[in-house]
């Protein structure tokens, strides 16, 4: 949330958060700052992003840039997380888990 003032110069007493590009992931159900990060750290600057990805293939490559192992969870999250990109929105749908088996 950015702060706006009044007078032409900011007070410096009060603190003005700017959103940073990980925070935008958090919007999707489920995301974390932890998550959020991993999404930059795929090179993903923004949820349009997502449309039309893979999600096994963005495991696959988070597991090959890391060199070691990924908790499979966050392959159901990155499945929601495409889902979410491309507009869907169905409340039995925004969970994580919910996508378990879903190839």
């Amino acid at each position: 949330m950015t702060r706006r003032h009044l007078s032409s110069t900011p007070n410096p007493t009060i603190p003005v958060q700017k959103e940073t590009a990980p925070d935008v992931f958090r919007i999707i159900p489920t995301v974390g700052p932890r998550l959020a990060e991993v999404f930059m750290e795929l090179g993903y600057a923004e949820i349009d992003a997502l449309r039309g990805e893979n999600p096994q293939d963005m495991y696959d490559r988070l597991i090959s840039q890391r060199g070691e192992h990924v908790d499979r969870c966050v392959l159901y999250v990155f499945r929601l997380a495409v889902y979410y990109a491309e507009g869907g929105r169905d409340p039995q749908r925004l969970r994580w888990w919910d996508w378990k088996d879903t190839p």
